[in-house]
């Protein structure tokens, strides 16, 4: 995406504090003029006083109007009949052309999430001061249904940490910068989030490097970034990080998921309780045969394995029962 190219121009005005004297004198000059004019009521004298006096306080009128002031981390950008003029980031207090006109990013209610109507109503408040805040700033990327590259439906939100950087280009490239980037905000989590999966479906160990949306959110978050920030850039502004706050699958499958995840488990959990029971009888046969306690044919061998099996791997507790006969 490439937007109109506006080479930024930095100001360096005169100081304020040399505007205020000179604004004092004109004052007091017209003043003067309007008193000596009073005092001779007639005569070329008075005439001359009253229109220098006149002109003197207008122009003391018109060039009150150059006055800026610009706080730390902020800029403010300005133009000229309808002309860039340049922009000023220094923070202080300045004197400059009266008619300079400090420009504002349009107010748009009506945007794509709940963030964008905050930042409307953000903008709107800042439009009286006509300043534009360099500070570093959140964006919270509210909860959104995607679907991921396996087209399971799942819920994702994110937090974008941004600061403008070039405020010429924020202002004059872009309508409403803040709706701007929340916009480009969403289209980067669904863009990322179709390109891998939430989880490993499958138990196949060679998918074990795979990246996912829960187990490489780090990794993914930094592939956001540098997707809005290549969409951002002509803006102006700077993406400092991206994070992924919320991730969880969509209502109507976080059931069906729920139960794979639990199957999973408890397979898991029985392959550990078989290893471990095998390796019990083995060792309860070989610790019979080694200290011939007792002699087993092989039926007698395959029964005992069987019962032992059955009371190492059953869920209940087993029930003895005692034979008081030969076992042959």
């Amino acid at each position: 995406m490439s937007l109109n190219h506006i080479e930024e121009k930095i100001l360096h005005p005169k100081s304020g504090f040399l505007g205020i004297v000179v604004q004092t004198l004109l004052l007091l000059v017209s003043i003067a003029l309007i008193i000596v004019a009073s005092v001779f009521q007639n005569g070329a004298i008075a005439i001359t006083a009253g229109v220098v006096g006149t002109i003197l306080l207008c122009l003391f009128c018109i060039l009150f109007a150059g006055f800026k002031v610009v706080g730390p981390n902020e800029a403010v950008v300005l133009t000229l009949f309808g002309k860039y003029h340049g922009t000023i980031k220094d923070a202080g207090f300045y004197f400059l052309n009266p008619f300079v006109v400090s420009c504002r990013p349009k107010s748009k209610g009506g945007g794509v999430a709940d963030e964008a109507e905050n930042a409307s109503k953000k903008t709107t408040a800042q439009t009286a001061t006509r300043k534009i805040s360099t500070k570093v700033e959140t964006l919270n990327n509210q909860m959104q249904k995607v679907n991921d590259k396996l087209g399971n439906p799942i819920m994702i939100g994110s937090v974008v940490i941004w600061r403008v950087v070039n405020p010429t280009k924020a202002v004059l490239s872009i309508d409403n910068y803040f709706e701007f980037l929340s916009i480009q905000c969403d289209s980067t989590i669904r863009n990322t989030a179709r390109l891998y999966p939430y989880d490993l479906i499958d138990d196949d160990p060679s998918n074990d490097d795979e990246t996912t949306l829960r187990g490489s959110s780090q990794q993914i978050a930094l592939k956001m970034q540098e997707e809005l920030q290549t969409k951002v850039e002509d803006a102006g502004l700077e993406i400092l990080e991206v994070r992924i706050t919320n991730l969880s699958y969509a209502p109507e499958i976080a059931a069906a998921m729920l139960q794979r995840q639990q199957a999973v488990a408890i397979i898991a959990a029985r392959q550990k309780i078989v290893e471990g029971a095998v390796s019990m009888v083995e060792m309860a046969l070989d610790k019979l045969s080694e200290k011939q306690i007792v002699n087993l044919d092989e039926e007698r061998k395959a029964a005992m394995v069987s019962n032992l099996l059955v009371i190492l791997c059953g869920n209940r507790d087993a029930q003895p029962i005692v034979n008081s006969g030969s076992i042959y």
